[in-house]
């Protein structure tokens, strides 16, 4: 366990899980040490990495220079957790240890807070890295258009890349801690607890940080634990939160399409898996709900000639689906 050092408070507190990055936390690091505001402390926690020889290795020239947490693996809700009790700042900025941010992040983040002391939280776009040759804008896949309210935040009309928020500790504390018991998109539970509790969210709309989205692992496996967390963070936001029938009604509208996109996402696992009757009863379940063209021809197909499977395959990995 770190020990918290003697120094003035800092206004900000930088939040720094890491699970199998050491060979990226050093950049991370290096980001956050080249911002031009500089009236932050760093917390970074182990989670119980397997790479912790290695990862504590890259910290060590950092290491009086961070508040260094090492517990067991609690996931990155636990670790956050961890690190927000371990910290000291009135205000709580999120980086991932594989992610970056560009040196005025900070400042500008904190200008905004400056502007108008009403805020809660703040985020801004970002700049996606992946192999390809030029690097796409997380608002061009994930689109922020008007407030960010808790109604936009349901209905993803607003979407909240957690490697750019800035926000109170006060307005966070208010919604409670990230929920442990979420393997994933737990920011996203977080966000929505936040804006129905009142907190105020305002955004940049120029890229302020850089997004790692180039580490190894199945793009199909990934969708369908996405569309099946986001459909379980709905179900608890309709079961625990004192909702209006206004708000209940679109929480539980958005369930049932979430339900249905991760059945369009499992099906087409099973077609990779070559199980073209579970194929269809997902397709055909989903399709209760979207009413898709091509859904239904998916399953007509299936129906009518199952072992033709195969050619379906390369067709469906381009499919997606949208809530």
């Amino acid at each position: 366990m770190g020990t918290l050092s003697s120094t003035p408070i800092p206004q900000v507190s930088v939040i720094i899980p890491s699970y199998n990055t050491a060979d990226m936390i050093g950049r991370c690091l290096d980001s956050v040490f080249a911002q031009t505001y500089r009236d932050f402390e760093i917390v970074v926690v182990n989670d119980g990495s397997p790479d912790t020889p290695a990862l504590e290795r890259v910290l060590e020239p950092y290491r009086s220079r961070i508040t260094y947490i090492r517990q067991e693996n609690k996931r990155c809700a636990g670790a956050r957790n961890t690190a927000i009790r371990q910290s000291r700042g009135a205000f709580l900025a999120f980086l991932d240890s594989d992610d970056t941010w560009l040196p005025e992040h900070l400042a500008l983040q904190m200008e905004l807070f400056q502007k108008d002391p009403s805020l809660d939280l703040v985020y801004s776009d970002a700049l996606l890295m992946t192999d390809g040759p030029k690097p796409k804008t997380f608002a061009e896949k994930c689109p922020s258009e008007g407030q960010p309210t808790f109604e936009a935040l349901v209905v993803e009309q607003c979407q909240i890349p957690i490697s750019t928020v800035v926000a109170r500790r006060d307005a966070l504390a208010k919604a409670g801690e990230f929920d442990e018991s979420l393997r994933q998109c737990e920011d996203y539970d977080m966000w929505i607890r936040a804006a129905f509790h009142g907190a105020k969210i305002a955004y940049r709309r120029n890229p302020q940080a850089r997004l790692n989205l180039g580490r190894p692992g199945s793009l199909g496996a990934a969708r369908i634990r996405l569309s099946e967390a986001y459909c379980r963070i709905l179900e608890k936001t309709a079961k625990t939160l004192p909702l209006t029938t206004a708000q209940r009604e679109l929480v539980l509208q958005r369930q049932t399409q979430a339900r249905a996109v991760y059945l369009v996402e499992e099906g087409k696992h099973q077609l990779r898996e070559r199980h073209p009757d579970k194929a269809r009863e997902l397709f055909a379940e989903a399709n209760r709900h979207l009413r898709l063209p091509k859904l239904s021809i998916a399953v007509r197909g299936l129906q009518l000639a199952p072992r033709a499977a195969g050619t379906l395959i390369a067709m469906w990995e381009r499919f997606r689906v949208a809530l």
